[in-house]
């Protein structure tokens, strides 16, 4: 059978004695923390073991721990502490917690001066004064009795006693431990804490160019930002991050979130730099430092520094909603079905991120933005888009709002149906108009909604297929000129 702790704690069985110890919290906390509001923290509690039972409780937790998440092993065999009993309390200690305490009991509160003014116009300060009341009722609505009459608000600031039973102001873990003889050990403490988690941001930032449809050399500036609204402060932490889409089963109850405080955090430029690896199905990026993480903080740490990454900006336009996947026998004969009356074409940035690139790193999901040197050589923002997870060697893809020098203007010029035949006939026509210094090319997405099978039957420009239902008709308009695209498709079912 596998030993539960270290070989000198399997001794026969002692006589129960009671120790009790307080270890101070600690620092050296090595975090792994996750995108969705959790994390797993490892930190060491020691233990200085008496034969018998021993109570132990250790206050470098925090108050958002799963208790039923606690491993407590040795760390010299990795075998867990076997634990007879365990405790957890958020130390969670507020106004409502002390009046449901003193329930049914009589406290002091202290009413603060004020100030009145007579009848004959001169003004009197009422000292401030010691009142007793009698706590009938607690909760979100406290019933007070104050010389024998009842109110439903408190008559000045509660005062409790010092001596107040099961006071604790940090989130405490204790446990009942069996020793089977004395001992000391550096037990290692491992257990799951929501309050911490952590986004990916990102900063593109291109040239100042007339030509925006060329390929640009841009600069990708990567940031961490971690929050900490765990209820503990992590002192000297070593943190690592998780990125990928992990199963975590939420807790039916929705736990409270304190403000955040914003905390510039910023590695310096000495800093090693931040590395990644695949581990299981996701990636671990380790920033290589330690760092105080104070609780309601939140910090951000710059993890790429990228330059010369070559940006392409595309427009796209959509003339008909797209439908999702139809299934077989499914038509609609509805002549404006599918047609919207959208002129905006869509900018779109690309990019690869490959080693060639000088990229190459797993993107974690984030908020990515993307600005513009303008000609005096200042930083404008031009918009901004959400990334996914993005291996290395994909397309990073990202809508940064819409253009103002180009539209499109989608018109249905003939619609016929035979529904006996079981077919479908559709001409449109798309206008496009560019007022920039340079042509563009604008990509024109046809979502084809009407059944299955469709043909394309004519054409003034060629178009290649995205998908089962969507073609791409990509058209150039010349500088300060226009474009019209037309085709038409038979539809049968």
């Amino acid at each position: 059978m596998r030993s539960m702790i270290t070989t000198g704690l399997l001794a026969a069985l002692a006589a129960a004695a009671t120790a009790q110890q307080t270890p101070s919290t600690q620092a050296g906390t090595h975090l792994t923390i996750y995108n969705d509001d959790f994390a797993v923290a490892r930190t060491t509690v020691p233990l200085n073991l008496h034969t018998g039972l021993n109570d132990v409780l250790t206050t470098s937790v925090t108050s958002h721990l799963e208790p039923d998440s606690v491993v407590l092993r040795d760390p010299s065999t990795h075998n867990p502490i076997p634990v007879l009993e365990q405790n957890y309390d958020a130390g969670v200690v507020n106004q409502k917690w002390l009046l449901e305490k003193y329930e049914g009991k009589t406290i002091d509160f202290e009413v603060q001066p004020t100030r009145t003014v007579e009848s004959n116009g001169e003004s009197k300060t009422v000292p401030e004064t010691i009142v007793q009341g009698r706590i009938i009722r607690a909760g979100d609505q406290p019933l007070i009795e104050v010389n024998g009459k009842m109110q439903f608000r408190l008559p000045g600031t509660p005062l409790f006693p010092v001596e107040t039973d099961g006071l604790l102001l940090k989130p405490t873990l204790s446990w009942r431990i069996d020793a089977k003889q004395e001992a000391k050990i550096p037990a290692e403490l491992d257990y799951i804490t929501h309050g911490l988690q952590w986004h990916a941001t990102y900063n593109v930032i291109v040239p100042q160019n007339s030509d925006t449809t060329a390929q640009e050399a841009a600069d990708l500036l990567g940031w961490v930002t971690i929050e900490n609204t765990s209820g503990a402060e992590f002192p000297q932490a070593t943190i690592e991050l998780m990125a990928g889409d992990v199963a975590k089963i939420r807790d039916k109850v929705v736990r409270p979130r304190a403000m955040l405080m914003a905390t510039a955090g910023a590695a310096v430029a000495q800093a090693p730099a931040v590395t990644q690896q695949a581990f299981d199905e996701y990636h671990l990026y380790d920033l290589h430092r330690t760092m105080t993480l104070r609780n309601g903080e939140t910090k951000q740490v710059q993890f790429i520094d990228a330059a010369n990454v070559t940006v392409q900006r595309t427009y796209e336009f959509e003339g008909t909603s797209s439908m999702g996947e139809l299934y077989p026998g499914y038509h609609n004969d509805q002549p404006a079905f599918g047609i919207g009356a959208d002129t905006h074409v869509a900018v779109r940035e690309q990019f690869k991120n490959s080693t060639a690139n000088h990229l190459g790193m797993p993107l974690p999901a984030g908020r990515m933005r993307v600005y513009r040197r303008d000609a005096n050589g200042a930083v404008q923002f031009v918009g901004e888009s959400t990334i996914p997870h993005t291996p290395a060697e994909q397309q990073v893809e990202l809508t940064t709002g819409h253009a103002f020098d180009v539209t499109a203007r989608q018109r249905q010029t003939d619609f016929k149906t035979n529904q006996n035949g079981h077919t479908i006939d559709e001409s449109f026509e798309v206008h496009l108009a560019n007022q920039k210094a340079q042509p563009v090319t604008i990509h024109v997405l046809e979502n084809l909604n009407r059944s299955q099978n469709w043909e394309i039957t004519a054409k003034s420009s060629d178009f290649t297929k995205r998908g089962s239902g969507t073609v791409d008709f990509p058209v150039t308009v010349p500088s300060k000129g226009e474009a019209t695209l037309t085709y038409s498709v038979h539809y049968t079912w």
